[in-house]
């Protein structure tokens, strides 16, 4: 049988992603994988580079692709182009059509293809899939080169399934079976052969799964029964926590949709949900990046905060190592689980060179025990905070400057530590580089919040009056210092960093905007940042560039210099309206669902930064993780700002403060929101120029509700 002929034009390449656990599939619209940076996917290592159907030598026609609702199922439309005559008629194009269904349950990839003869004869149809592993670890797939590999060994072939293996340099075998429910007829260890023959509008289904070892054979049932679980379990995952229901239909789906992709991107831990960052570059924990999903979804799902609390505190550095940044008591930025790491060719098995992870960790930690009053938690925790803190005070800054602090302990861990991390994203006023130690302005802002916690928490644990009072001299200083030593009058904003000599970087970036995000500068400077936030030189239209229009380094199609990242609109946007200025985060909200609907319903990890124009989409970043959990997470942060709603779970009462609906948007309600040991709802429902708040009437005396208009 001929080779099929690649070279044929194809639909341009939009690539749709499917997981459980710790595995995941990344694929185009035909379902194929191609092995230009997708694949199938299991610890970081590639089990999947080529997947591959054709039909007599020739691809398929692609009818249509897309991921269900629940982001359980991936379905291709197929059909095949015109074929010559293979044993009787030649088939005309668009007689044929090809179903191809897939899903991931258990570390283990299950497909159908259903073909259906739409033609008037019986047809001979000869099927190819081409398949190969080249096991590669993420990080060579992400571009590293490394001086050598291991060793792929010979393919085994049986009647109904073939295994590719290989044998890294750690010793580790990895494999991948493939198997077929129906018998190929050739079966090649880069391909299996079959030949079908359609009769007219007669169904056939065949199955294949993809694993690394050999379980029953595929068959209709297993099929079923996979996609039921997975299924419940995605249900499940959704419906933890509160609701949001409006009328307007598209807002909702963009909201639901939100949900399954935080949702699909959770994994269960023995500790507890945690939201893995995002596919296909960092489907694994990260610390910082599940610490502001947790915060963005505090409000209407507080679970999600204890599971990263607790899977973040078991991971907890106890030791100092350069090759790590790790320091006791220091939080984990990311963990690999690749051949690569293993071998300490890179330092990201469990590495902790994430300066903010540790302060985020403890304000979180405050933030959740505020929100649901659950002081069992925090005991659990204490110890963990209590080191977190200490590493504040100590190794965290590390010239002694009363500043949070980094510098890399070796050239293999990440230059920039904050969370714009890419090595060109941190610079002066003339757009060089600095020497470190280097203090990020967002990072003082999250210790702020940190010790503020800490001395709220310490007075309801019943610690020592000097416990908390030290920290709370801690927090103060430390706003003292930022307003003394970060504000830069000539640029009406904060700087970007100190350098190692305590120079100010007067670059105007989002940065700052965390700072109003937990309350930091005085009210005057606050709105001033807002304003300025709010501003051209930052506001796209459809969302907040990470640094100012005009400004050395700047560039729209960057990654962290001038590109817009939902999760940094979304804060700076609960900053915004913190300080007042509630209407300009209800137009963030309404840009940012504007933008989700161009890009079917998802923000993605970022894209690029050019100015609104009339009739003309967002700018797609060519690399950008969809879906992304701090980016799922932001409609919900956004939100939540904009109606204004705090939970006190310490007093069990709601506060509302001059809620805004987006725009479009005349009623939402919030169902089952947890407030202390009762749920209520909530209907908020715009009447002339106000938006008015509507308890269900049952819970009205249960929950104490105090709405400023």
């Amino acid at each position: 049988m001929a080779e099929p002929d690649t070279n044929e034009p194809r639909t341009p390449a939009r690539l749709f992603a499917l997981k459980h656990g710790d595995t995941f599939v990344v694929a185009d619209a035909y379902g194929d994988i191609t092995g230009v940076g997708d694949g199938l996917f299991h610890d970081d290592t590639r089990l999947l580079s080529r997947f591959r159907l054709s039909v007599a030598g020739r691809p398929l026609e692609l009818l249509g692709g897309a991921v269900s609702g629940d982001n359980v199922l991936f379905t291709a439309n197929l059909t095949n182009l015109p074929l010559p005559p293979i044993g009787g008629q030649p088939i005309r194009q668009g007689a044929i059509h090809l179903e191809r269904t897939r899903l991931i349950w258990r570390d283990r990839l299950f497909e159908r293809w259903r073909l259906r003869n739409y033609g008037q004869a019986a047809v001979h149809l000869p099927l190819r899939l081409e398949f190969g592993a080249d096991f590669r670890d993420m990080f060579e797939v992400r571009g590293l080169v490394r001086a050598a590999r291991g060793q792929i060994r010979a393919a085994v072939v049986a009647d109904d399934s073939v295994v590719l293996s290989y044998e890294g340099l750690d010793g580790v075998v990895r494999c991948s079976t493939i198997t077929f429910g129906t018998r190929p007829q050739e079966l090649a260890p880069s391909f299996a052969d079959f030949q079908l023959m359609l009769a007219p509008g007669v169904r056939t289904d065949l199955f294949c799964e993809v694993a690394q070892t050999a379980g029953e054979p595929p068959s209709r049932q297993r099929f079923r029964d996979a996609a039921a679980r997975a299924r419940l379990a995605a249900r499940e995952a959704r419906r933890r926590g509160a609701r949001v229901q409006t009328g307007g239909r598209v807002f909702r789906a963009w909201l639901e949709r939100s949900r399954a992709d935080l949702a699909l991107l959770t994994t269960e831990f023995p500790t507890g949900p945690y939201p893995y960052a995002g596919i296909p570059w960092f489907s694994t924990a990260f610390g910082r990046d599940a610490i502001i999903t947790a915060l963005q979804m505090l409000w209407l799902d507080p679970s999600l905060a204890r599971g990263v609390l607790r899977f973040l505190a078991a991971h907890q550095a106890t030791e100092s190592s350069p090759f790590t940044d790790a320091a006791p008591g220091k939080i984990m930025h990311e963990t690999r689980k690749g051949e690569m790491v293993r071998l300490g060719e890179l330092p990201f098995e469990r590495y902790y060179g994430g300066v903010d992870t540790t302060p985020l960790f403890v304000a979180l930690a405050g933030a959740y025990a505020a929100r649901t009053g659950d002081l069992g938690l925090i005991e659990e925790l204490w110890p963990a905070l209590v080191a977190a803190v200490h590493w504040l005070e100590g190794d965290g800054d590390s010239n002694g400057d009363g500043l949070i602090d980094y510098a890399r302990g070796a050239d293999t861990g990440l230059a920039n530590q904050g969370w714009k991390d890419s090595e060109d994203s941190v610079f002066d006023e003339a757009g060089h580089d600095i020497e470190g130690p280097v203090a990020l302005v967002e990072v003082q802002g999250y210790a702020f919040a940190a010790f503020r916690a800490m001395a709220d928490l310490a007075a309801r644990r019943g610690e020592p009056i000097g416990t908390r009072t030290r920290w709370e001299e801690r927090a103060e200083a430390l706003r003292q210092a930022v307003e003394e030593r970060f504000w830069v009058e000539a640029i009406g904003s904060y700087a970007l960093a100190l350098d190692g000599s305590g120079r100010p970087c007067r670059v105007r970036a989002s940065n700052p905007g965390h700072l109003l995000f937990v309350g930091l500068p005085t009210p005057e400077r606050g709105r001033r940042v807002a304003a300025l936030l709010l501003g051209s030189s930052f506001n796209t239209g459809w969302g907040l560039r990470t640094l100012g229009a005009q400004q050395p380094r700047y560039n729209p199609m960057s990654y962290h210099n001038g590109s817009v990242w939902p999760h940094d609109t979304a804060i700076c946007a609960a900053g915004i309206a913190r300080y007042g200025l509630r209407d300009g985060a209800a137009a963030l909200l309404s840009d940012m669902f504007e933008t989700a609907v161009r890009f079917d319903l998802r923000l993605p990890e970022l894209f690029c930064g050019f100015a609104r124009r009339p009739g003309e989409p967002p700018i797609a970043y060519p690399v950008a993780c969809l879906p992304q959990a701090w980016a799922a997470g932001s409609a919900f942060m956004m939100l939540q700002a904009c109606l204004g709603l705090t939970v006190d779970g310490w007093s069990g009462a709601l506060q509302i403060d001059r809620p805004r609906l987006p725009a479009g948007i005349d009623q939402l309600t919030i169902r089952s929101l947890g407030v202390g040991p009762v749920s209520v709802d909530l209907t908020f429902r715009r009447v002339g120029a106000q938006v008015a708040v509507y308890p269900d009437g049952s819970e009205r005396a249960a929950v104490p509700i105090t709405v400023t208009m």
